[in-house]
């Protein structure tokens, strides 16, 4: 599982050209079922993905391929972590 902290090196402009496609991006990565959960941090300087992949490369790989990191309008910072425990709607991400 992963976390993917999104933060913005380009003016809210120049993010907003891209939003669209970045959103198309997200669709993609929700009907295959990688992204669980993303939104945009409070104030609007990035935003956050839950990710469920395999690993660490194809998550790379996954970022890589943002409208917003092919734009150059945003930084990655990509942590991995083992949900140990969770809410019970949440189970069956747990991992022992």
């Amino acid at each position: 599982m992963f976390v993917i902290s999104i933060t913005y090196i380009k003016s809210a402009a120049e993010v907003d050209l891209l939003l669209t496609a970045h959103k198309h991006f997200l669709n993609e990565h929700y009907a295959n079922g990688n992204f669980l959960m993303s939104g945009r941090k409070v104030p609007r300087k990035g935003g956050i993905i839950i990710a469920d992949v395999a690993d660490r490369a194809e998550m790379e790989s996954i970022m890589e391929s943002d409208p917003f990191s092919i734009g150059e309008v945003a930084e990655y910072t990509i942590t991995e972590f083992i949900p140990s425990m969770t809410a019970e709607a949440l189970a069956g991400f747990r991992q022992a």
